[in-house]
């Protein structure tokens, strides 16, 4: 199925109304779609609703859409098909999404919005949410016959608690029922969802993913939350890191999905990898610096760590445990006492003629990753072999 030619105009031509007015349409989307579909709420993750970045990121993905209306191919919308596995996106919700949306655009453009605008943007709305669909599809499938696969969440207990700074714990998991769990690529994360009251007394599930901390195994899915504070006690930041950190036990039982993800390092490539992290962004690089070691013992590794002092440095053991290989070198930054990773750090800490042809992966918190792109970019990495992972709603950096 495809889009007329009318259609695909009639869209291109709303793109200057989306710059101006994309943040409030989805606002009034969500907004909509939750006060009819109370039980949506349990599948979208309440912090990034209420600090508004949600929003801002299906109005950056509607604008983007807008803009490549007649070459869809050339937007990366695996990360999106990934979260939606996590989370259990279904068939069935996507006409809700659809009238919702198209609700919102009348509601908000009110007679701007003419029946043709309606009817071109509900006509690519099919075709968009058809080719989710059927990704998504194909994903559960996959997902769920691989050898020790799962369909939507599979009960497992803590088996281990393990304290690796003064903010972070790591959570070991083992499967309830003792039988095979999905291995996965370093770099991946798993979703977990918990069921919490709320102070009027009811009952939502929050869904958080996490990045998977260490090389896969066949035992044990480890993640390393990091407990962040809220402002207040209405605050939704951090309800979920706090419960885990505070209320969760060993030997208490979780729920989790199975690994997903497309931020993950290349195991067949040869060419040297440098990670750069800050803070728990830690998580999946130190998942990926261990897995190529193990597998790859002449790929060259280097690895730049920041964190604001040796209180707050996750696995400091695991870094030292690294650079024990010849082929790995690694660089902790403390802020407190060294400032921040600078271009002129990273200039005397890599390998000039190695530039050209290593692939880097970023983790942090956005202004770091921003701040760190820019630096590489004007050290002379190119821009299609950096990556990053970002911790919520797909943000630019």
């Amino acid at each position: 199925m495809s889009l007329s030619q009318k259609s695909i105009s009639i869209i291109k031509s709303t793109v200057p109304v989306l710059e101006v007015h994309g943040v409030a349409i989805t606002t009034t989307f969500y907004r909509n779609m939750f006060k009819a579909n109370p039980q949506l709420l349990n599948i979208f993750n309440h912090s990034n609703q209420r600090e508004g970045k949600q929003q801002n990121a299906l109005a950056n993905t509607v604008l983007q859409a807008a803009i490549h209306i007649d070459k869809l191919n050339e937007l990366n919308l695996v990360p999106i098909f990934h979260k939606h596995v996590a989370l259990g996106v279904l068939p069935e919700h996507y006409p809700i999404v659809g009238s919702n949306l198209l609700g919102a655009i009348k509601e908000v453009l009110q007679d701007a919005a003419t029946e043709d605008i309606l009817g071109a943007w509900g006509e690519a709305y099919g075709v968009i949410a058809k080719a989710f669909i059927d990704a998504e599809a194909a994903l559960y499938k996959v997902t769920e016959e691989q050898f020790g696969g799962w369909r939507d969440t599979r009960e497992f207990v803590v088996d281990k608690k393990v304290e690796e700074s003064s903010n972070i714990i790591s959570f070991y998991f083992k499967p309830v029922d003792g039988k095979p769990i999905a291995t996965y690529i370093p770099g991946q994360y798993i979703t977990i969802k918990v069921p919490l009251t709320l102070e009027n007394g009811e009952q939502r599930t929050h869904i958080r993913h996490y990045s998977l901390s260490d090389t896969p195994s066949e035992q044990y899915y480890r993640i390393s939350v990091k407990k962040e504070n809220a402002l207040k006690d209405t605050d939704p930041n951090g309800v979920v890191s706090n419960h885990l950190h505070s209320n969760v036990k060993v030997g208490d039982k979780v729920l989790l999905s199975p690994p997903a993800g497309d931020y993950v390092v290349d195991q067949f490539s040869t060419n040297p990898i440098l990670l750069i992290s800050g803070g728990v962004g830690i998580t999946p690089l130190l998942s990926m610096a261990k897995a190529t070691l193990a597998k790859q013992p002449e790929r060259e590794i280097s690895f730049v760590h920041s964190s604001k002092n040796k209180q707050y440095q996750p696995f400091a053991s695991e870094l030292s445990q690294l650079e024990k290989s010849k082929k790995v070198k690694v660089s902790t930054v403390h802020s407190d006492t060294d400032g921040h990773i600078t271009k002129d750090k990273l200039e005397k800490f890599i390998n000039p003629s190695q530039i050209k042809d290593t692939k880097v992966y970023i983790c942090g918190p956005v202004p770091f990753m921003s701040s760190i792109n820019k630096q590489l970019i004007e050290l002379g990495f190119p821009k299609e072999n950096i990556s990053y992972e970002i911790f919520g709603p797909l943000t630019s950096v």
